[in-house]
């Protein structure tokens, strides 16, 4: 759903990112109630393009974005395709790229920082019903940091594999990837424990 920042000064680079996510928002509740055929869903990929080339984020980095979600893709595809139309099956698979593809973008062209701000202010309101929005947002953006970094991690296992000769076993993937994401996730524990997050 997820890249990490990169530097630039385009106009989607200067928007506020309060902005930037309020507008994702609205962009998926409007293709998920409004697209109803492939042809919606081709207008919607070419708008996408057009931000990103607005973005001028290069092509690479924008394949690099949806690539961890396409097998999920091709299965729910194939699952639509079984249950109901091979129509619906486009609009389905079509609208969950689209939405991962703009969230990515935004990722591209947000610092972390700022959309933990925005999402710190926008979440302000539920401080008055005990919800610590600091934690909340703080949660939000670890997520969002994590996504390309599990991605880069089977990339990485994957390559090593290969780079060895050995042949394809989900076992055998599955297990160092695991180990790797768990030794992470114990780092990212200690980083946050040294800044003084702890479980209260």
């Amino acid at each position: 759903m997820i890249g990490l920042y990169c530097p630039g000064d385009s106009l989607l680079h200067r928007m506020p990112a309060g902005v930037k996510l309020a507008l994702l928002l609205v962009s998926i509740l409007a293709m998920t109630v409004f697209v109803r055929g492939p042809l919606g869903v081709l207008v919607a990929l070419a708008v996408v393009a057009c931000l990103f080339a607005l973005a001028r984020v290069s092509w690479r980095v924008a394949f690099a974005q949806v690539r961890p979600v396409l097998w999920m893709t091709a299965i729910i595809g194939v699952f639509q395709l079984l249950t109901t139309s091979p129509q619906r099956a486009v609009v389905v698979c079509g609208v969950l790229l689209v939405s991962v593809a703009l969230a990515a973008l935004v990722t591209v062209t947000t610092r972390v920082t700022a959309m933990l701000d925005a999402l710190t202010r926008a979440l302000g309101p539920l401080r008055r019903v005990g919800v610590n929005p600091e934690r909340v947002s703080l949660l939000l953006a670890l997520a969002i940091r994590c996504v390309p970094l599990l991605a880069q991690i089977v990339h990485e296992v994957g390559e090593a594999r290969r780079a060895r000769g050995v042949s394809w076993s989900a076992t055998a993937l599955v297990t160092p990837v695991l180990v790797r994401a768990l030794r992470t996730a114990d780092a990212m524990g200690e980083a946050l424990a040294a800044r003084g997050v702890d479980d209260d």
